[in-house]
């Protein structure tokens, strides 16, 4: 074990590592429940969305650890689910099979991308102001999804944010983890904020908030994958996306939205989280450079996302992504693929104890989310914030993912500003190509997706 994942190279331990693998679990597990009933409203069976979310998580999260080993959890992402029903299947019209379709495509699209290096050029031409800022801003959006996530920051009828009234044992229970979460974290207790986890956990169980949930039995669940497993192989399927040329472009278009947000989400993933812990290295990027084929980490973690979201739409389920949510791993220890392996026997064993694994409150999970997202605002320190050409762009990618609930939007505005700082200050000469493809792509998705919305 010690020779495969090079623990001592990477400064950690087996026991930091399972840590920071049950960790990375907790804190992402609201997927396992939470997927299947978004993808449920476009008709998909309940019982085989949360087996395929379970069995994509597993794939793509063992492909990050053992062939990566860098310490980074996938499974069906959050946003992309409801692009997948509120936006292709309800909005567009289009069936869930035929959705399923455009996300093996999408999938397919993203591994030709990685294969020829374009996904790493692009990480490669970013500047080191907006990936710093893009680090940063993962701290607030990481933050921001626990503190929405538990709703003590709400929206109200004018859709302002605002404090909710505490008087909620479930803010309550919140409150007590978060000032447990960061006792234990000043203190520098290992293991700190699993233990917070289950301590918060237990606690909610006499408050009522740690509660089973009502989800279908293994078996019913295997009964029901047939019915989205290799759907898109069958009638209705890919073939019926090119039944009507008029609707090509409107396919063409989906999928292009699809690639989009997943290749930026997990750039931004990368990025905010990769750099400072030390998994993606200075020499690691050189050797992005200098290798072909795939033998540096970034290159591998890239690739793995890629395959990943082809096998999600190959089982039954919306794009497989790396979640942002395995930053509370690597705020916990964990640099290798062994905490991406502990995090994948989690979720093949939440396929037996669905019932139990539910019953985890976001009230404790969200004070850990809060707790690792102050650890990556440091990257906020490296920023000239007095230079306001540099500050503009940084503040847009950074604080804009927490604005729009994107990373791929956060990092969108950051790119549009840098290029028009650098335009009107006639350094366009500066603007590496392809972050000027990169912009011009995402103002072209606003705009499809504006006309397509309409």
């Amino acid at each position: 074990m010690e020779k495969f994942f090079k623990l001592k190279e990477n400064g950690t331990t087996v026991g930091t590592e399972i840590i920071a693998g049950l960790t990375t679990f907790f804190a992402m597990a609201y997927i396992i429940a939470i997927n299947p009933s978004i993808l449920s409203k476009a008709n998909m069976e309940w019982g085989a969305v949360f087996l395929a979310t379970i069995i994509s998580s597993i794939i793509g999260t063992l492909i990050m650890g053992l062939f990566a080993n860098v310490p980074y959890a996938q499974a069906p992402g959050m946003g992309l689910n409801a692009f997948f029903v509120f936006t292709v299947c309800f909005g567009l019209k289009f069936t869930w099979q035929q959705a399923l379709s455009m996300v093996f495509i999408c999938g397919i699209l993203n591994i030709i991308i990685t294969v020829t290096k374009i996904r790493k050029y692009i990480i490669k031409a970013i500047p080191r102001s907006l990936q710093n800022a893009i680090g940063g801003g993962i701290g607030i959006f990481i933050a921001y999804i626990g503190l929405l996530n538990v709703g003590i920051i709400n929206f109200g009828a004018v859709t302002v944010p605002s404090l909710s009234t505490l008087n909620q044992p479930v803010y309550w229970l919140f409150l007590i983890g978060l000032v447990l979460t960061i006792v234990l974290l000043v203190l520098k207790v290992k293991g700190a904020i699993l233990i917070s986890i289950i301590v918060t956990s237990l606690i909610g169980i006499p408050m009522g908030i740690t509660t089973t949930a009502d989800t279908v039995s293994f078996s019913e669940a295997c009964a029901a994958l047939p019915t989205t497993f290799l759907a898109i192989f069958k009638e209705g399927g890919i073939r019926s996306l090119f039944d009507d040329p008029s609707k090509l472009p409107l396919v063409l278009i989906t999928i292009f939205s699809f690639s989009l947000s997943d290749t930026f989400d997990t750039i931004g993933t990368f990025i905010g989280t990769g750099r400072r812990s030390g998994i993606f290295s200075e020499e690691d990027e050189k050797s992005m450079e200098t290798n072909s084929g795939f033998k540096s980490k970034m290159d591998k973690a890239l690739f793995a996302d890629a395959i990943a979201t082809s096998v999600g739409a190959l089982i039954g389920t919306s794009n497989t992504t790396t979640y942002v949510e395995s930053a509370a791993g690597i705020g916990a220890g964990g640099r290798t693929g062994l905490t991406s392996v502990v995090v994948a026997i989690c979720f093949a064993i939440s396929a037996f104890l669905a019932t139990f694994v539910s019953a985890i409150p976001f009230a404790a999970t969200a004070p850990a989310l809060v707790a690792v997202g102050i650890m990556m605002m440091s990257a906020f320190a490296e920023i000239e914030w007095t230079d306001f050409e540099e500050a503009v762009p940084a503040f847009f990618a950074g604080v804009f993912m927490a604005l729009s609930y994107s990373i791929s939007y956060g990092i969108a505005a950051g790119f549009i500003f840098y290029c028009i700082v650098k335009m009107f200050r006639k350094q366009s000469k500066d603007i590496h190509p392809i972050l000027w493809v990169s912009t011009i792509l995402f103002i072209l998705n606003f705009v499809l997706l504006a006309f397509i919305q309409i």
